[in-house]
């Protein structure tokens, strides 16, 4: 029982941490945000094919974000943690409001909504994120800023 007990309190933890790193993002804290990532942590967005390693370069990805996304919020629709992994599923909200910087070139404002889907993975390494793993819809996105044809 005790081990169960811990097992739950753990996995809780873990969802309060991955949480936490979402509403610092949704706030643009970017000192919370740091402060929850391992000092060799990883990102990774499989929709644009971006890895960075370093709490320095990925608090600069998720910067990058909020300039495109000024008003950019995620709202977490479910969570999950099981051995060292938290899960959760998110709705990214918000206003292409500035320049989107992206490997192909920069897409300039273009002041149009964009409501996507996404979960992002995230590795703990006791009570910090060694690797996250963004998933989103990377078409939709862009189908919804105006960039590719609907």
């Amino acid at each position: 029982m005790t081990t169960l007990l811990t097992e739950v309190q753990t996995s809780d933890k873990m969802v309060k941490i991955a949480r936490e790193q979402l509403d610092a993002f949704n706030s643009g804290d970017w000192e919370h945000m740091r402060a929850g990532l391992a000092s060799d942590s990883r990102y990774e967005e499989l929709g644009t094919e971006r890895k960075v390693d370093g709490p320095e370069r990925i608090i600069e990805v998720y910067k990058g974000w909020k300039q495109a996304f000024p008003d950019a919020a995620g709202t977490v629709t479910s969570a999950f943690a099981s051995g060292d992994t938290a899960v959760l599923e998110v709705t990214w909200n918000g206003t292409h409001a500035g320049p989107l910087t992206t490997a192909q070139g920069t897409i300039p404002a273009s002041g149009k909504s964009q409501k996507v889907p996404a979960a992002i993975f995230y590795t703990f390494d006791g009570d910090t994120i060694k690797e996250s793993r963004h998933y989103f819809d990377t078409m939709t996105l862009l189908k919804q800023i105006g960039v590719q044809p609907k």
